[in-house]
C-alpha cells in the first residue's frame, strides 16, 4: 500500500477529507471484533442497557437533546 504523508492529506479539499474519512471509518466497522472494547465499558454498556430497559421513557427525546444543542443550553440535560 502507498502511504499518502499526513501533510498531503490535510491539504485535500474538506469534501475529499470528509470522503477519506468516511471510508477509514467504514472499513473498520467491517471489522467490528478487531475492536477492543475494555470490561469496565462492556460494564458499562450493560448498566446503561439495564437501566434503559427498566425504564425506557425516563430518557429526552432526540429532538428535543438537538434542539439544546443548537441553543447551547446542553450542560443543563
Amino acid at each position: 500500500m502507498d502511504k499518502l504523508p499526513v501533510a498531503e492529506i490535510l491539504e485535500l479539499p474538506v469534501a475529499e477529507r470528509f470522503w477519506l474519512m468516511e471510508f477509514i471509518w467504514d472499513s473498520i466497522a467491517e471489522v467490528p471484533d478487531s475492536v477492543p472494547v475494555s470490561d469496565e465499558l462492556k460494564g458499562e454498556l450493560a448498566n446503561r442497557l439495564a437501566e434503559f430497559r427498566a425504564n425506557p421513557t425516563a430518557g429526552i427525546p432526540w429532538e428535543e437533546v438537538r434542539e439544546r444543542i443548537r441553543r447551547g443550553t446542553w450542560r443543563s440535560l
